[in-house]
């Protein structure tokens, strides 16, 4: 930590949070939140000062605690002295990396929007090396995932043409970039909640789950007290995994007795599909009845707006554990010690709630984009990007991006290639393919999870990006740009380059902070500009 950045701490002072949010955001130079601070009491990693209800901090245990996570020396120190800090962007909030519509639904694998921004910008600063692209340019994102691209793309008054194998996916981005009349989504919502309303009426689930968050409540209270039980745990005085698992046991006989009272269906019938397997009997009624109301639905555009909302709410209430969500394991049907939230959680059995919220949240983060747009277009088209014909797709799916991709063509590509044997994209919303009946093209995926990262899978891998950079030249400008962020611990990118007829122009190397994985160690992409060979 700088000592031009030390401000003078007298030991053993306590604050309050907004004094205490605002002495840390002094000594780090960038903004730390009251929220911040509260989620490092909540979770141990800072000690609760004070009384009769009042908190405080010491700000002695504050810098202590900055500085020994100091992340630009460490990560260097494990990353090699040529990672671009600047790239980190560890000076944006959460909710600034999940801005407006870019959390409009969940998606394994996204960049964050910073990083497409300061490479989209048609402006320059003093970090930036070069621009790339001007207003009104068209930027092509081969690999097009959940819209990252096309989102920014718009922001900054580029067009934009996005390409994905899968449906969903193009689904996802065409609703983010689309003009919607948010009253009528609103409408149409408030009337699908007032029926799931009136369907809970002749279920027993509801009252079923407030009796079991009345008893959870007493439970915990008493037996993992927040936040010393997690300061207990953090120091060695209690056994986390000895004692959770003996109050497990100890509140499951009161969850057993609760099912019998209230003659809860669990399980359901049969759990050959992912559906089936994945949510309760109570959870899995609702989600076929609200299906059912959107079926219903005559404004096309509403119906899709309604339909990822709904696919989000799903995403939120499979059977399993907090810690589990991003990976399942197995399915979880009882209560259970949560070690994320260091307590007994439950399952879900309503979606009321989720669907409530984010049928919300996505309406007002719409609202906000809408203020942001600029007038241009952007367009997520569904085909393989080894093969698509752009003019011939933009013609039949948006014909003012095809004007002007005839007048013009594509002035460069920045995408998030599929890193090798990481994530299987289809799987990752096999939910959304079964309700909604998509069709999936899981075989001609690239780098898939389930062909692993063994030779044959790394040499199919290269293959696959090559061939789609080959079949994207021919749509590009002449001196285009390509800018691929991508884990390349392989070093398959200089062969890449190579089959598709380009040279490695320039790389940037940057951390990835704030990963959603369990595994946070240490952990850095390249950012390839690629010109033409």
């Amino acid at each position: 930590m700088s000592q031009q950045r030390s401000l003078r701490v007298r030991e053993g002072e306590l604050v309050g949070l907004r004094e205490a949010s605002e002495w840390a955001s002094q000594y780090l130079g960038r903004q730390v939140t009251i929220s911040n601070l509260s989620y490092l009491v909540q979770y141990g990693r800072l000690k609760r000062h004070g009384d009769n209800g009042s908190l405080l901090i010491s700000t002695l245990e504050l810098k202590q605690y900055y500085d020994s996570y100091d992340k630009e020396k460490r990560w260097k120190d494990l990353l090699g002295d040529d990672l671009n800090w600047r790239l980190s962007f560890v000076e944006y909030k959460e909710s600034e990396r999940t801005k407006h519509v870019h959390r409009l639904h969940p998606y394994k694998g996204k960049f964050i929007p910073q990083l497409v921004e300061y490479f989209l910008d048609t402006h320059t600063d003093e970090f930036k090396k070069r621009i790339y692209f001007s207003k009104g340019d068209i930027v092509l994102d081969p690999f097009c995932g959940s819209g990252t691209t096309l989102v920014e793309a718009n922001e900054l008054g580029l067009y934009c043409i996005g390409v994905d194998i899968s449906a969903f996916n193009a689904i996802i981005s065409n609703v983010k970039v689309s003009k919607h009349s948010l009253p009528d989504i609103a409408k149409a919502s408030a009337i699908m909640t007032k029926h799931l309303h009136e369907f809970q009426k002749s279920r027993s689930n509801m009252l079923f789950e407030e009796h079991l968050l009345a008893e959870l409540a007493t439970f915990n209270q008493k037996h993992f007290p927040s936040p010393e039980y997690k300061r207990r745990v953090l120091t060695g005085a209690v056994d986390e995994r000895v004692y959770a698992s003996e109050k497990e046991r100890e509140f499951l006989a009161t969850y057993k007795a609760l099912v019998r009272q209230h003659r809860i269906r669990i399980t359901q019938d049969a759990s050959d599909t992912f559906l089936g397997k994945w949510f309760l009997q109570p959870v899995r009624e609702e989600i076929d009845f609200l299906f059912e109301q959107l079926k219903t639905m005559r404004d096309s555009d509403v119906k899709r707006v309604l339909g990822v909302i709904l696919s989000r709410t799903i995403r939120s209430c499979r059977a399993t554990t907090h810690a589990d969500l991003a990976t399942l394991k197995n399915p979880v049907t009882t209560t259970y010690y949560c070690k994320k939230h260091g307590k007994i959680c439950k399952p879900l059995f309503s979606i009321m709630s989720w669907w409530q919220r984010y049928a919300q949240d996505s309406i007002e983060r719409l609202s906000v984009f809408d203020k942001l747009r600029t007038n241009t277009r952007q367009v997520c088209l569904v085909g393989d990007s080894r093969k698509i014909d752009l003019f011939a797709e933009t013609e039949r799916k948006n014909p003012e991006i095809s004007r002007l991709l005839i007048k013009q063509k594509i002035r460069g590509i920045f995408s998030s290639p599929p890193y090798v044997g990481l994530i299987d994209y289809h799987e990752q919303h096999a939910y959304a393919y079964e309700i909604f009946g998509f069709d999936r093209r899981d075989a001609l995926e690239i780098g898939p999870l389930c062909k692993g990262q063994g030779k044959e899978a790394r040499d199919s891998y290269v293959e696959g990006i090559a061939a789609a950079l080959r079949n994207c030249r021919k749509f590009l400008a002449a001196d285009y740009d390509v800018l691929l962020v991508a884990n390349d611990k392989f070093d398959l990118y200089p062969r890449i380059a190579d089959l598709a007829g380009m040279n490695i122009a320039d790389r940037f190397k940057r951390p990835v902070l704030n990963r959603v994985e369990k595994d946070r160690s240490a952990y850095a992409e390249v950012i390839f500009h690629l010109k033409e060979k």
